[in-house]
Protein backbone atom coordinates (compact mmCIF):
# COMPACT_ATOMS: atom_id res chain seq x y z
CA UNK A 1 0.00 0.00 0.00
CA UNK A 2 1.39 3.02 -1.23
CA UNK A 3 1.79 6.00 2.20
CA UNK A 4 1.34 9.19 0.77
CA UNK A 5 2.80 11.85 2.63
CA UNK A 6 3.17 15.04 3.76
CA UNK A 7 -0.86 15.94 2.71
CA UNK A 8 -4.07 14.66 3.27
CA UNK A 9 -5.35 14.74 -0.65
CA UNK A 10 -2.11 13.59 -3.28
CA UNK A 11 -2.31 14.82 -6.49
CA UNK A 12 -3.48 13.72 -8.96
CA UNK A 13 -0.49 12.09 -10.73
CA UNK A 14 0.43 9.79 -7.81
CA UNK A 15 -2.90 9.01 -7.41
CA UNK A 16 -2.81 7.28 -10.91
CA UNK A 17 0.31 5.72 -10.15
CA UNK A 18 -0.90 4.15 -6.79
CA UNK A 19 -3.96 2.75 -8.83
CA UNK A 20 -1.49 1.54 -11.30
CA UNK A 21 1.34 0.22 -9.40
CA UNK A 22 0.24 -0.52 -6.14
CA UNK A 23 -2.73 -2.31 -4.58
CA UNK A 24 -3.91 0.95 -3.21
CA UNK A 25 -3.08 4.38 -2.03
CA UNK A 26 -3.60 5.87 1.98
CA UNK A 27 -2.50 9.13 3.64
CA UNK A 28 -2.95 10.55 6.73
CA UNK A 29 -6.19 12.15 8.12
CA UNK A 30 -7.08 13.98 11.18
CA UNK A 31 -9.37 11.96 13.46
CA UNK A 32 -12.90 13.29 13.11
CA UNK A 33 -14.29 14.68 16.40
CA UNK A 34 -17.30 13.00 17.68
CA UNK A 35 -21.13 14.13 17.00
CA UNK A 36 -22.30 16.18 20.11
CA UNK A 37 -23.77 13.64 22.57
CA UNK A 38 -21.71 10.71 21.06
CA UNK A 39 -18.70 9.06 23.28
CA UNK A 40 -15.57 9.08 21.82
CA UNK A 41 -14.54 5.65 20.17
CA UNK A 42 -12.29 3.49 22.30
CA UNK A 43 -9.79 2.09 19.91
CA UNK A 44 -10.46 3.25 16.19
CA UNK A 45 -11.21 6.95 15.63
CA UNK A 46 -13.14 7.68 12.98
CA UNK A 47 -11.28 9.50 10.08
CA UNK A 48 -12.53 13.26 8.92
CA UNK A 49 -13.96 12.13 5.81
CA UNK A 50 -15.06 15.69 4.65
CA UNK A 51 -11.31 16.73 4.34
CA UNK A 52 -10.96 14.16 1.07
CA UNK A 53 -11.47 15.29 -2.12
CA UNK A 54 -14.45 13.86 -3.93
CA UNK A 55 -12.50 11.40 -6.13
CA UNK A 56 -10.61 9.81 -3.17
CA UNK A 57 -14.00 9.35 -1.51
CA UNK A 58 -14.59 6.93 -4.35
CA UNK A 59 -11.71 5.29 -4.59
CA UNK A 60 -12.01 4.51 -0.50
CA UNK A 61 -15.87 3.19 -1.59
CA UNK A 62 -13.93 0.93 -4.36
CA UNK A 63 -11.44 -0.57 -1.25
CA UNK A 64 -8.89 1.81 -2.91
CA UNK A 65 -8.10 4.34 -0.96
CA UNK A 66 -7.79 4.11 2.88
CA UNK A 67 -7.64 7.17 5.46
CA UNK A 68 -5.17 6.64 8.28
CA UNK A 69 -5.69 7.69 11.44
CA UNK A 70 -2.63 7.91 13.62
CA UNK A 71 -1.82 7.42 16.59
CA UNK A 72 -0.56 10.56 18.34
CA UNK A 73 2.01 9.28 20.95
CA UNK A 74 3.45 7.57 17.69
CA UNK A 75 4.41 11.20 17.48
CA UNK A 76 6.18 11.05 20.42
CA UNK A 77 6.90 8.31 21.82
CA UNK A 78 9.53 9.30 24.82
CA UNK A 79 8.29 7.76 27.93
CA UNK A 80 5.10 7.34 27.06
CA UNK A 81 5.22 3.99 24.82
CA UNK A 82 8.02 2.43 26.60
CA UNK A 83 8.20 -1.10 24.17
CA UNK A 84 9.47 1.87 21.50
CA UNK A 85 12.71 2.07 23.71
CA UNK A 86 14.19 1.56 26.83
CA UNK A 87 13.25 4.77 29.22
CA UNK A 88 16.66 5.97 29.37
CA UNK A 89 17.26 6.46 25.76
CA UNK A 90 15.58 9.04 23.91
CA UNK A 91 13.41 8.07 20.69
CA UNK A 92 15.33 8.48 17.55
CA UNK A 93 12.51 10.29 15.80
CA UNK A 94 12.23 12.68 18.60
CA UNK A 95 15.93 13.11 18.75
CA UNK A 96 15.66 14.16 14.98
CA UNK A 97 12.26 16.47 15.35
CA UNK A 98 13.40 18.13 18.57
CA UNK A 99 17.05 19.13 17.14
CA UNK A 100 15.94 19.74 13.97
CA UNK A 101 13.10 22.50 15.05
CA UNK A 102 15.76 24.17 17.69
CA UNK A 103 18.38 24.17 15.05
CA UNK A 104 16.04 26.23 12.26
CA UNK A 105 14.76 28.67 15.00
CA UNK A 106 18.40 29.25 16.19
CA UNK A 107 19.20 29.94 12.66
CA UNK A 108 19.73 33.35 11.27
CA UNK A 109 17.12 33.25 8.93
CA UNK A 110 14.22 31.30 11.10
CA UNK A 111 11.64 30.05 9.00
CA UNK A 112 8.75 31.75 10.40
CA UNK A 113 4.97 31.05 9.90
CA UNK A 114 4.09 33.26 6.20
CA UNK A 115 1.91 36.38 6.63
CA UNK A 116 -0.53 34.59 4.21
CA UNK A 117 -0.94 30.68 6.08
CA UNK A 118 -0.67 27.96 3.24
CA UNK A 119 1.00 25.37 4.73
CA UNK A 120 -0.43 23.61 8.34
CA UNK A 121 0.32 21.37 11.37
CA UNK A 122 -2.67 19.82 11.66
CA UNK A 123 -4.39 19.20 15.46
CA UNK A 124 -5.35 15.78 15.66
CA UNK A 125 -2.70 14.35 13.29
CA UNK A 126 -0.01 14.68 15.75
CA UNK A 127 1.02 15.03 19.41
CA UNK A 128 0.62 18.10 21.83
CA UNK A 129 3.86 18.19 22.63
CA UNK A 130 5.01 18.43 19.25
CA UNK A 131 2.81 21.13 18.64
CA UNK A 132 3.69 23.24 21.57
CA UNK A 133 7.14 23.14 20.83
CA UNK A 134 6.65 24.38 17.37
CA UNK A 135 4.86 27.51 19.12
CA UNK A 136 7.44 27.65 22.04
CA UNK A 137 10.10 28.27 19.42
CA UNK A 138 8.10 30.48 17.12
CA UNK A 139 8.03 28.49 14.24
CA UNK A 140 4.40 27.83 14.64
CA UNK A 141 0.77 30.51 14.54
CA UNK A 142 -2.27 29.13 15.79
CA UNK A 143 -4.86 29.85 12.75
CA UNK A 144 -8.82 29.38 13.27
CA UNK A 145 -9.63 26.73 10.30
CA UNK A 146 -13.39 26.13 11.09
CA UNK A 147 -13.09 23.54 8.26
CA UNK A 148 -10.90 21.09 10.65
CA UNK A 149 -12.31 19.13 13.25
CA UNK A 150 -10.93 20.76 15.98
CA UNK A 151 -11.34 24.64 14.37
CA UNK A 152 -8.01 25.30 14.51
CA UNK A 153 -4.55 24.55 12.85
CA UNK A 154 -1.06 25.52 13.16
CA UNK A 155 0.49 27.73 10.40
CA UNK A 156 4.37 27.07 9.84
CA UNK A 157 6.47 27.60 6.87
CA UNK A 158 6.50 24.58 4.05
CA UNK A 159 10.10 23.65 5.22
CA UNK A 160 8.94 23.01 9.02
CA UNK A 161 5.92 21.35 7.78
CA UNK A 162 7.98 18.63 4.98
CA UNK A 163 10.58 18.56 8.07
CA UNK A 164 7.91 17.24 10.43
CA UNK A 165 5.98 14.97 8.59
CA UNK A 166 8.67 13.61 6.63
CA UNK A 167 10.89 12.50 9.83
CA UNK A 168 7.77 11.01 11.30
CA UNK A 169 6.52 9.20 7.97
CA UNK A 170 8.65 6.19 8.46
CA UNK A 171 7.03 5.52 12.34
CA UNK A 172 3.63 5.97 10.46
CA UNK A 173 4.55 3.43 8.25
CA UNK A 174 6.05 1.12 10.15
CA UNK A 175 2.48 1.46 12.71
CA UNK A 176 0.10 0.92 9.75
CA UNK A 177 1.61 -2.06 8.72
CA UNK A 178 0.81 -3.69 11.79
CA UNK A 179 -2.69 -4.36 10.12
CA UNK A 180 -1.02 -7.02 7.70
CA UNK A 181 -0.92 -4.49 5.07
CA UNK A 182 2.39 -3.23 4.05
CA UNK A 183 2.75 0.60 4.02
CA UNK A 184 5.91 2.20 2.05
CA UNK A 185 6.40 6.12 2.51
CA UNK A 186 5.76 7.79 -0.60
CA UNK A 187 5.87 11.51 -1.57
CA UNK A 188 6.35 14.53 -4.15
CA UNK A 189 8.24 16.79 -1.80
CA UNK A 190 12.37 16.07 -2.08
CA UNK A 191 12.90 18.11 1.07
CA UNK A 192 10.11 15.50 2.71
CA UNK A 193 11.67 12.56 1.08
CA UNK A 194 15.12 13.81 2.39
CA UNK A 195 14.00 14.18 6.07
CA UNK A 196 12.37 10.92 6.11
CA UNK A 197 15.67 9.42 5.30
CA UNK A 198 17.92 11.79 6.94
CA UNK A 199 20.34 10.19 10.00
CA UNK A 200 19.51 10.66 13.41
CA UNK A 201 22.88 12.86 15.47
CA UNK A 202 21.65 10.49 18.06
CA UNK A 203 22.55 7.23 16.38
CA UNK A 204 24.59 5.29 13.67
CA UNK A 205 23.32 5.56 9.93
CA UNK A 206 22.74 2.72 7.61
CA UNK A 207 23.70 2.43 3.83
CA UNK A 208 20.89 2.08 1.00
CA UNK A 209 20.53 1.61 -2.45
CA UNK A 210 18.89 4.27 -4.51
CA UNK A 211 17.54 3.33 -7.63
CA UNK A 212 15.14 5.53 -10.53
CA UNK A 213 12.42 3.47 -11.87
CA UNK A 214 10.47 6.21 -13.41
CA UNK A 215 11.08 5.03 -16.91
CA UNK A 216 9.61 1.48 -16.34
CA UNK A 217 6.12 3.09 -14.91
CA UNK A 218 4.52 5.06 -17.50
CA UNK A 219 1.88 7.20 -16.67
CA UNK A 220 -1.15 8.73 -18.36
CA UNK A 221 -0.45 12.73 -18.96
CA UNK A 222 -1.63 15.09 -17.20
CA UNK A 223 -5.17 15.63 -17.79
CA UNK A 224 -6.19 12.01 -17.79
CA UNK A 225 -9.67 10.97 -16.66
CA UNK A 226 -9.30 8.55 -12.89
CA UNK A 227 -12.06 6.63 -14.91
CA UNK A 228 -9.57 6.21 -17.78
CA UNK A 229 -7.59 4.43 -15.67
CA UNK A 230 -9.40 2.49 -13.91
CA UNK A 231 -10.61 1.01 -16.87
CA UNK A 232 -7.15 0.58 -18.28
CA UNK A 233 -6.34 -1.34 -14.49
CA UNK A 234 -8.69 -3.34 -14.31
CA UNK A 235 -8.40 -4.38 -18.57
CA UNK A 236 -4.36 -5.05 -17.82
CA UNK A 237 -4.55 -6.42 -14.54
CA UNK A 238 -2.21 -9.33 -15.68
CA UNK A 239 0.24 -7.18 -17.30
CA UNK A 240 0.52 -5.14 -14.31
CA UNK A 241 0.70 -7.67 -11.40
CA UNK A 242 3.57 -9.44 -13.25
CA UNK A 243 6.03 -5.90 -13.53
CA UNK A 244 4.79 -4.90 -9.84
CA UNK A 245 6.63 -8.78 -8.80
CA UNK A 246 9.06 -8.30 -10.86
CA UNK A 247 10.24 -4.86 -9.66
CA UNK A 248 9.10 -5.61 -5.78
CA UNK A 249 11.26 -9.18 -6.38
CA UNK A 250 14.45 -7.04 -7.31
CA UNK A 251 14.06 -4.42 -4.65
CA UNK A 252 13.50 -7.07 -2.02
CA UNK A 253 16.79 -8.81 -3.64
CA UNK A 254 19.03 -6.18 -3.37
CA UNK A 255 18.27 -5.51 -0.30
CA UNK A 256 19.28 -8.95 0.55
CA UNK A 257 22.26 -9.68 -1.69
CA UNK A 258 23.38 -6.12 -1.22
CA UNK A 259 26.97 -6.83 -2.21
CA UNK A 260 26.54 -8.02 -5.86
CA UNK A 261 23.70 -6.03 -7.03
CA UNK A 262 25.16 -6.54 -10.37
CA UNK A 263 24.24 -10.15 -10.34
CA UNK A 264 20.91 -9.91 -8.76
CA UNK A 265 19.78 -7.85 -11.89
CA UNK A 266 21.64 -10.43 -14.07
CA UNK A 267 19.11 -13.37 -12.65
CA UNK A 268 15.43 -11.65 -12.93
CA UNK A 269 16.38 -9.71 -16.57
CA UNK A 270 14.35 -12.26 -18.57
CA UNK A 271 11.66 -11.19 -15.81
CA UNK A 272 12.10 -8.03 -15.71
CA UNK A 273 12.27 -7.91 -19.52
CA UNK A 274 9.40 -9.89 -20.01
CA UNK A 275 7.03 -7.84 -17.74
CA UNK A 276 8.55 -4.69 -18.98
CA UNK A 277 7.77 -5.65 -22.50
CA UNK A 278 4.38 -6.98 -21.56
CA UNK A 279 2.93 -3.73 -19.91
CA UNK A 280 4.23 -1.36 -22.55
CA UNK A 281 2.27 -3.40 -25.21
CA UNK A 282 -0.74 -2.71 -23.19
CA UNK A 283 0.22 0.80 -23.09
CA UNK A 284 0.86 1.21 -26.77
CA UNK A 285 -2.54 -0.73 -27.88
CA UNK A 286 -4.43 1.67 -25.38
CA UNK A 287 -5.63 5.70 -26.99
CA UNK A 288 -4.47 7.41 -23.79
CA UNK A 289 -1.12 9.35 -23.98
CA UNK A 290 0.90 8.87 -21.56
CA UNK A 291 4.36 10.25 -19.97
CA UNK A 292 7.60 9.21 -18.23
CA UNK A 293 8.13 10.35 -14.55
CA UNK A 294 10.84 10.38 -12.26
CA UNK A 295 10.12 8.04 -9.26
CA UNK A 296 13.36 7.41 -7.47
CA UNK A 297 13.33 3.96 -4.74
CA UNK A 298 15.80 4.03 -1.54
CA UNK A 299 15.83 0.53 -0.34
CA UNK A 300 17.76 0.65 3.33
CA UNK A 301 19.92 -2.20 3.44
CA UNK A 302 19.42 -1.79 7.43
CA UNK A 303 22.48 -3.08 10.56
CA UNK A 304 22.57 -6.12 7.88
CA UNK A 305 24.57 -4.09 5.41
CA UNK A 306 26.90 -2.79 7.68
CA UNK A 307 29.72 -4.85 7.45
CA UNK A 308 29.57 -5.03 3.83
CA UNK A 309 32.44 -3.23 1.65
CA UNK A 310 30.08 -0.09 0.48
CA UNK A 311 30.63 3.68 1.31
CA UNK A 312 27.89 6.41 0.61
CA UNK A 313 28.40 8.47 -2.45
CA UNK A 314 29.33 5.61 -5.17
CA UNK A 315 27.04 5.25 -8.40
CA UNK A 316 26.76 1.97 -10.05
CA UNK A 317 25.67 1.18 -13.19
CA UNK A 318 24.16 -2.60 -12.89
CA UNK A 319 22.82 -3.36 -16.83
CA UNK A 320 20.25 -2.55 -19.00
CA UNK A 321 16.56 -3.92 -19.17
CA UNK A 322 13.60 -3.17 -21.35
CA UNK A 323 16.05 -0.81 -23.39
CA UNK A 324 16.40 1.39 -20.45
CA UNK A 325 19.96 1.56 -17.51
CA UNK A 326 19.54 0.79 -14.42
CA UNK A 327 21.12 2.30 -12.24
CA UNK A 328 21.82 2.06 -8.00
CA UNK A 329 23.49 4.74 -5.99
CA UNK A 330 24.45 4.23 -1.82
CA UNK A 331 23.56 6.88 0.52
CA UNK A 332 23.64 7.00 4.41
CA UNK A 333 20.48 7.08 6.10
CA UNK A 334 18.53 6.49 9.29
CA UNK A 335 17.84 2.88 9.96
CA UNK A 336 13.94 1.77 10.69
CA UNK A 337 12.26 1.82 14.26
CA UNK A 338 12.14 -2.11 13.84
CA UNK A 339 15.20 -3.26 12.10
CA UNK A 340 12.81 -6.72 11.68
CA UNK A 341 10.89 -4.61 8.77
CA UNK A 342 11.26 -7.29 6.07
CA UNK A 343 11.06 -3.78 3.40
CA UNK A 344 12.16 -0.54 4.21
CA UNK A 345 11.69 1.47 1.13
CA UNK A 346 10.79 5.25 0.66
CA UNK A 347 9.81 6.84 -2.92
CA UNK A 348 10.36 9.92 -4.11
CA UNK A 349 8.03 10.97 -7.25
CA UNK A 350 8.71 14.01 -9.00
CA UNK A 351 5.21 15.63 -10.56
CA UNK A 352 5.73 17.25 -13.36
CA UNK A 353 9.46 16.09 -14.04
CA UNK A 354 9.70 14.24 -17.46
CA UNK A 355 12.64 11.93 -18.31
CA UNK A 356 13.93 12.43 -21.47
CA UNK A 357 15.10 9.81 -23.47
CA UNK A 358 17.39 7.54 -22.11
CA UNK A 359 20.80 8.18 -23.04
CA UNK A 360 23.42 5.11 -24.07
CA UNK A 361 23.90 1.98 -22.11
CA UNK A 362 26.84 2.72 -20.15
CA UNK A 363 28.58 -0.10 -17.67
CA UNK A 364 30.99 0.80 -14.62
CA UNK A 365 30.90 3.46 -11.84
CA UNK A 366 29.61 7.06 -13.22
CA UNK A 367 31.13 10.09 -12.53
CA UNK A 368 30.01 11.11 -9.46
CA UNK A 369 31.51 7.62 -7.75
CA UNK A 370 34.55 8.39 -5.53
CA UNK A 371 35.94 5.06 -5.40
CA UNK A 372 35.68 1.30 -6.78
CA UNK A 373 33.05 -0.96 -5.65
CA UNK A 374 34.15 -4.54 -4.24
CA UNK A 375 31.73 -6.19 -6.44
CA UNK A 376 32.45 -7.31 -10.05
CA UNK A 377 31.09 -4.93 -12.72
CA UNK A 378 27.79 -6.10 -14.17
CA UNK A 379 27.61 -8.62 -17.36
CA UNK A 380 27.43 -7.44 -20.77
Amino acid sequence: MMLYHPLVNPPAEVVHQALLYWDGISSVVPRALPAPGRRPPSRTPEPALDLLRPDLQELRDRGLYSPLVVDPDLLYPLHHRPEACPPDEPDPTWVILEDGLRRMAGSGRPPRPPASPGHFIIPMKTHWRLEELLCELGLAEEVQRPDLPEGYALSVAEEVQQFVVGTVVRGIADDASRSGTAHFPYTDREEAHRWALRPSPAGRPVLSWEMELGRLLPLPAPGTPTAEVLAFRERHRDERLRLMRALHRMLGDLRRDYEHPADVLARLRREIDQAVGDYRAAVRASRTAWVSRSVTVAVALGAAGAGAHLAPGLEWVLGTVGGYTLNVATREVRPAAKEAREHDFSYLHRVGASLGEPPPARHGLLHRAVRALPFPRPRR
